[in-house]
């Protein structure tokens, strides 16, 4: 019975050194497998059994697999603490009450506590369960709480140190050199942990630093050449700058990591990336054919970015609709959502389901100036199909990203307002612009535009804001000043029957334009019909309209 404990035990081992060392994952499950068949009471056997159905972004199915293996233990008897914190795990990952899982983690801490203190095995496993799934998955801070105990305790296991750096990573970049600290200390215990140099490399590929990441993902290959993860990330790295050098690492990928269909679909991804789109869909149809059981939605993906560059649209719109369809959110990349925008703005009619993307990519991505981009390609496609107001919203979006408006940004609000006949909401953009920018002709011009648009006595306070503008240079816009005079000198004698103010008007008309010429003759003859009203006994007549006045000029003028 020894010899048996002892064969179990070392079997065990080997099979979680295959999960969290050698990323051996099929070969680990198979013997997990027949481990939890030989013992499927024994709770170190049922909580690693379960760790292997649940590793790497599980599906909705292996985790109601994960849970009805942990609860059948439970209803046969096997109440270990062990089993709390993987039923807390798996409720974690499914997005339930974190609560609720904090509870069973504390009930576990409680249950093995000593008079030493706490079970480390416990509190790594508490820390493992929340250093799992994206950012939004558990707690980190508290993960982070429990492993700082689990290190003080146990002071061989580098794994304690990986789950706390994978904690510091979803607290975000903030917390980068806090992770990379964490994975130190975790090679500090072991020289030889490929996972924690990998980690690090990781976070250096984030931040697009070429001689960190390569740096340490080759650390983790000199401590285990066959190491797959790392070969893959440097494949994802050089894939779209030097595609000979990625195919030289996604062929030592290939060689060491496990044989399945999904790594396969890597060579499909090559062949797309070196141009060969016929021979990539090939690929991709060959594993089609052999993931009949376990489809692999991604691949619609690599189908939707083949035909696009062979330049079959309708094709290449059926397969990325398919791939949002069926494909979970962990194989939806950015990419994605930008292929799918690239698709379907070649269609008109159906700018909102471009638009979806747009927000879709907007949500999953968390930088600041792809998200404006995003929201400027938004305002494009709005433009392009003449929807004003739904451009000047997207607009609206960019400012609001940006935190403040620059001169090119009140330009495009401020036509697309009047593009959207919102003249008002013209005015009060324009007003803006003026106020940040009182030095730019643009502004003035946008709100007296506006302004005429909405009735005549609005226009009057824009039209002499403007003159006191161009008066600056009244050479270059004399004729500008002249027609915006003439507007006030219609204004004041016929609407308000303010003779004495149109006067002032033509003095100011004069001024412009004081030698002989049709503006000239023109000032001049409204201006005696005016003194012949102001000497009149009544004083009341109205100056006659001439038909030889100036044609207004546009006022229309794009930013210099």
């Amino acid at each position: 019975m020894l010899t048996f404990q002892f064969s179990k035990a070392q079997t065990l081992a080997d099979a979680i050194k295959m999960v969290c060392v050698d990323n051996k994952h099929h070969a680990a499950d198979e013997l997990f497998q027949k481990l939890y068949t030989a013992s499927p009471k024994d709770p170190e056997v049922v909580y690693w059994y379960v760790q292997s159905l649940i590793d790497g972004n599980p599906t909705k199915e292996e985790l109601n697999k994960a849970n009805q293996v942990i609860q059948k233990a439970l209803n046969e008897g096997v109440n270990a603490p062990l089993l709390w914190v993987a039923s807390g795990h798996i409720e974690l990952l499914n997005g339930g009450d974190i609560n609720s899982a904090k509870q069973k983690f504390e009930q576990a801490i409680t249950a093995t506590k000593t008079r030493k203190g706490e079970n480390p095995v416990i509190l790594a496993a508490i820390g493992r369960a929340n250093a799992d799934g994206g950012s939004t998955i558990g707690d980190p801070n508290y993960g982070i709480e429990k492993l700082r105990r689990a290190v003080e305790l146990n002071k061989t296991d580098p794994d304690i140190y990986v789950s706390m750096g994978l904690c510091y990573r979803k607290l975000g970049s903030d917390f980068g050199g806090q992770a990379v600290q964490a994975f130190t200390e975790a090679i500090n215990r072991d020289p030889k942990c490929a996972k924690a140099y990998y980690q690090i490399g990781k976070i250096y590929l984030s931040q697009s630093n070429k001689d960190a990441l390569e740096e340490n993902f080759n650390k983790a290959l000199n401590a285990d050449p066959t190491f797959a993860p790392a070969y893959l990330s440097l494949f994802t790295y050089y894939a779209d700058k030097d595609v000979n050098k990625a195919k030289g690492y996604l062929d030592s990928f290939l060689k060491y990591a496990d044989k399945d269909p999904e790594n396969d679909f890597f060579y499909a991804d090559y062949l797309f990336r070196a141009g060969k789109y016929n021979e990539s869909i090939a690929k991709a149809k060959e594993i089609e054919a052999n993931t009949v059981a376990k489809p692999l939605p991604k691949l619609n993906g690599l189908y939707a970015f083949d035909y696009d560059r062979l330049g079959d649209s309708v094709k290449a719109r059926y397969y990325i609709q398919k791939l949002f369809e069926t494909a979970q959110p962990k194989d939806i990349l950015i990419e994605h959502y930008n292929l799918a925008i690239k698709i379907f703005s070649r269609f008109p009619g159906i700018e909102d389901s471009a638009i979806v993307y747009i927000q879709k990519a907007m949500d999953a991505d968390t930088l600041k100036t792809d998200k404006i981009n995003y929201a400027n390609q938004a305002a494009d496609i709005w433009e392009k199909a003449k929807n004003y107001p739904e451009q000047l919203k997207w607009l609206q979006k960019v400012v609001a990203l940006k935190g403040s408006a620059g001169e090119y940004e009140y330009y495009k609000l401020a036509t697309a307002a009047f593009n959207a006949k919102d003249y008002v909401q013209t005015m009060s953009i324009a007003k803006d612009y003026i106020n940040s920018f009182p030095d730019k002709p643009q502004g003035y011009f946008f709100n007296v535009r506006a302004a005429k648009l909405i009735d005549t006595a609005t226009a009057i306070e824009p039209l002499i804001q403007q003159n006191d503008f161009l008066m600056k240079d009244t050479t270059k816009n004399k004729k500008i000043i002249f027609n915006n005079d003439y507007f006030l000198l219609v204004y004041y004698a016929e609407k308000l029957k303010d003779n004495t103010k149109a006067l002032e008007i033509c003095d100011k008309m004069l001024e412009l334009y004081p030698t002989p010429g049709e503006e000239n003759e023109f000032v001049l003859k409204t201006k005696e019909v005016l003194e012949k009203a102001l000497s009149a006994p009544n004083n009341k007549q109205p100056v006659q309209k001439n038909d030889n006045a100036s044609k207004k000029s546009s006022n229309k003028q794009s930013p210099k």
